[in-house]
């Protein structure tokens, strides 16, 4: 039905209502029969009371609404809007007559028009929901938080038929909410009742709807409803996540791994940030990759003056460009395809932007692929970062960040000895340079390129195995963004020389991620998906470590990110390093490891 048609018939309707009210209000007064003297004003206040409460129900655009969504705001205006007519009524009859409607009449019609023309909306409300939205197919859902959010989420499951959930019950950790309802819906009881809940409801989906519950305690309710690998679980963003604009209240998205990390959001000092970012060419190397296309992100509202995309592989600088020029159309963006190992380019590319800031996120970082290629680890870990290090120094850039691992401390693995030859490199430059040199380093981070987490979910979606090379293997993770934001501020209180530590938080098993992983994945572990452990590969060890035996800790005023005090190099000895360097990658390949290992105190490497 078109709109004009819906108007005339709703508007008929409401006339028809107002002659029931007015009608019947005279017979109750007059107890059944209306005295002539009465019937012609009767008549008046049916046609006048019927215009008059169209025309303002008109203004208060009352036949413009989706009744199947009426609220408290609803009522108010039919309220404003019967109370005008009414009381212009009263007074245009009087007028008109020369005889005052009866008291009593005008009351008891204004109260039964309220009664029939309100009512008449919330019973079709009511009906809708009741009768016309089907239940037939669809999960019988739980919702965790009987708060606003809650209630929000439910209100839309139970009006769209669309929806493939339809909420069943509450579940709540106030205990004084128990039994009560909302929108009708029972609230069954607190998190403690969690499985008798679930098994006496015949529950197959649970919503997490605390947007604004701490990330343990949202981590300790995914703890506990994972233990259900049948039941699909869901959770609304955090609160934080909304506000900073990443996701919409509308995004009902799956548990991921990284919700079970539980730790708060990152805080950043937006004002120190600012300072040295705001207005100011930027140049991110790596910007393609995982690390650098999130610090091209975190980067870009801070509005600096030009945006340096550099990057070896034409797609992902194209993908990460698209992106940034569809969220932020007035960032003057460049993008720069070249690799870090070329010389020339890295000179021209300084020469032509001068940039100001640089992070420096291109590497290698795929562990048993560069212990296989030690070589290209080199070249790209060590010499592409002096190549770009020393450009910066030359051009005069006021800073520069080093993006780090944790490999780097004592490692076995050539790709993290490549790290730390760089960061020495960086710190002895540092001696020399005006340019203010710092590295940061942290751990894994969850849904990186080489991750595990994509190689799990990739191995679950084809039914397993999933791969483990240890049972006892633990390593430090991190969200993207969380490291990326780190960094970003690690990079505010460089003064030159430092090697940043960010708080990992606590170490998290390999094996218990992929047992989490396939239990958020709707399976049991070793029932519907196993697990199989491979051994460790080459360049891996059971954990990896934020600090070598020297380094100490400082702390900086951020309470995720410390200084460690590592033993500097001149620049003249990093010289002759890079000389050594040179002439075994170019002369004596089988010897690479055993030449890093006299340079990386405590490179430890497999013989062969």
């Amino acid at each position: 039905m078109d709109y004009k048609k819906r108007l005339v018939l709703l508007i008929a309707v409401d006339v028809s209502l107002v002659w029931v009210s007015v009608y019947t209000s005279y017979l109750v007064r007059f107890s059944g029969q209306i005295p002539d003297i009465y019937r012609n004003q009767f008549i008046q206040y049916g046609i006048w009371g019927s215009i008059f409460t169209a025309i303002c129900l008109i203004g208060f655009r009352l036949y413009n609404r989706l009744w199947q969504y009426a609220s408290i705001g609803e009522l108010l205006s039919i309220l404003k809007a019967l109370t005008l007519s009414s009381a212009f009524i009263y007074g245009f009859i009087y007028i008109v007559s020369g005889r005052p409607i009866p008291l009593s009449i005008f009351l008891r019609t204004y109260e039964t028009c309220l009664l029939l023309i309100g009512g008449s909306r919330f019973i079709w409300r009511m009906v809708r929901d009741t009768y016309l939205v089907s239940r037939k197919g669809r999960r019988r859902g739980l919702i965790y938080g009987a708060g606003d959010c809650g209630s929000m989420i439910a209100k839309e499951m139970k009006t769209n038929s669309a929806m493939a959930m339809y909420p069943i019950g509450f579940i709540d950790d106030d205990p004084l909410k128990k039994n009560m309802q909302v929108l009708g819906i029972p609230i069954l009881g607190t998190g403690e009742k969690l499985d008798e809940i679930i098994r006496k409801n015949d529950i197959q989906e649970i919503i997490i709807a605390i947007p604004s519950a701490s990330r343990r305690r949202t981590t300790e309710i995914i703890e506990a409803c994972k233990e259900y690998p049948d039941i699909r679980l869901k959770m609304v963003p955090h609160l934080a996540d909304l506000i900073q604009g990443k996701v919409s209240l509308q995004e009902i998205r799956n548990v991921e791994v990284e919700d079970l990390l539980g730790r708060e959001p990152v805080q950043v000092d937006l004002h120190g940030i600012a300072n040295y970012v705001e207005n100011k060419v930027v140049l991110v190397t790596g910007a393609g990759g995982s690390i650098g296309s999130e610090l091209c992100r975190q980067i870009a509202p801070y509005k600096p003056k030009q945006l340096l995309l550099l990057g070896h592989g034409e797609n992902s600088i194209y993908t990460i460009e698209m992106e940034l020029r569809r969220k932020f159309p007035e960032l003057p963006i460049h993008s720069i395809i070249a690799d870090v190992q070329d010389r020339g380019r890295m000179e021209f590319v300084f020469e032509a932007y001068h940039p100001q800031v640089v992070f420096h996120a291109a590497a290698h970082k795929h562990v048993p692929l560069m212990e296989n290629n030690p070589t290209e680890a080199i070249k790209n870990n060590v010499f592409g970062t002096r190549n770009v290090a020393e450009c910066a120094h030359r051009f005069n850039a006021e800073r520069f960040v080093l993006i780090s691992t944790d490999k780097a401390v004592n490692p076995t693995s050539i790709m993290g000895a490549t790290k730390r030859i760089a960061e020495m490199f960086i710190q002895s430059l540092n001696g020399i340079s005006k340019t203010k040199f710092a590295s940061v380093r942290f751990g894994n981070v969850l849904g990186s390129r080489g991750s595990v987490i994509p190689r799990f979910k990739e191995q679950i979606a084809y039914g397993g195995p999933v791969t483990v090379t240890h049972p006892e293997m633990i390593r430090y993770f991190m969200t993207i963004p969380e490291a990326t934001q780190l960094v970003i501020q690690a990079g505010a209180f460089a003064q030159g020389g430092e090697v940043f530590i960010l708080d990992m938080g606590e170490p998290v098993s390999i094996h218990q991620l992929a047992k989490d992983l396939i239990k958020l994945s709707g399976f049991e572990p070793n029932v519907d998906i196993a697990i199989e452990f491979t051994g460790m590969r080459p360049g891996e060890k059971l954990y990896e470590e934020l600090l070598t035996d020297e380094e100490g800790l400082t702390a900086t005023t951020h309470n995720r990110i410390f200084i460690s005090k590592p033993k500097y190099n001149t620049i003249k000895e990093m010289e002759m390093i890079f000389k050594n360097l040179e002439y075994t990658v170019q002369e004596n390949q089988a010897a690479v490891k055993e030449v890093v290992s006299t340079v990386v105190p405590g490179f430890m490497h497999a013989a062969g």
